[in-house]
This record gives C-alpha cells, sequence and structure tokens, in this order.
C-alpha cells in the first residue's frame, strides 16, 4: 500500500492519508494519535483536498479505539497499522463498526 510506504518516513506518530499514488495530508510529531489524525485531515481539507474514500497509515498502533473513531468521521476507508496495543481488540470492533478495512503489518515505523 502506497500509504504505507510513505508513513515510514515522517517522524512520530505519523498519520498520512492518501489516495492511488498520491499523499493528500499528513499528520506528525503531536502527543497523540488523534491529534495527529485530525491535522492530517486539516492539512489535506486547507488545500481543498477531500481525505473521504482515503487509505490511512499509523507508524504506529493506536493505543485506543478514539483515532479509529476519527479517522472514520475524517471519511477514510482504510487503514495500515502495526498493530500491537493491549487493546487491539477495542480498536478493531471500533473498525468494524465504522465498516473500515484494518490491516495489521505486526512492524512498526514509529521513531523520534
Amino acid at each position: 500500500m502506497f500509504a504505507w510506504s510513505c508513513v515510514r518516513f515522517i517522524k512520530s506518530n505519523a498519520i498520512v492519508y492518501t489516495e492511488e499514488n498520491a499523499t493528500l495530508g499528513i499528520g506528525a510529531g503531536q502527543m497523540s494519535r488523534v491529534d495527529s489524525v485530525q491535522l492530517g485531515a486539516n492539512k489535506a481539507l486547507n488545500v481543498g483536498l477531500s481525505v473521504v474514500g482515503s487509505y490511512v497509515a499509523s507508524d504506529a498502533f493506536f493505543p485506543f479505539r478514539d483515532g479509529i473513531d476519527a479517522l472514520a468521521k475524517a471519511g477514510a476507508k482504510a487503514i495500515i497499522q502495526p498493530g500491537g496495543s493491549v487493546r487491539d481488540a477495542e480498536v478493531i470492533q471500533a473498525a468494524d463498526e465504522h465498516g473500515l478495512i484494518m490491516v495489521f503489518t505486526g512492524m512498526r515505523h514509529f521513531r523520534h
């Protein structure tokens, strides 16, 4: 997935919204993953791009379902992330509730 290829080059708490072969919005450097989700969506909107139907990559796992809820609210349709949170079951449940496709890679890109 193109989004997964991009997120590895972005620093800490990175979220990348993409379409087929282009980035739409990037959120990074935030204290919370939800803030990165919102920042990435806002960056896209600020330049006239929509993230509805986008593919999203996260450099590390979602520790809580709130990040998934925020992605659904923004309009994402698929998420790729490492997984590995003690709350993965809650995160999976959130994705299922929102009808989101979610893939776990088992490999994280998170760095400081």
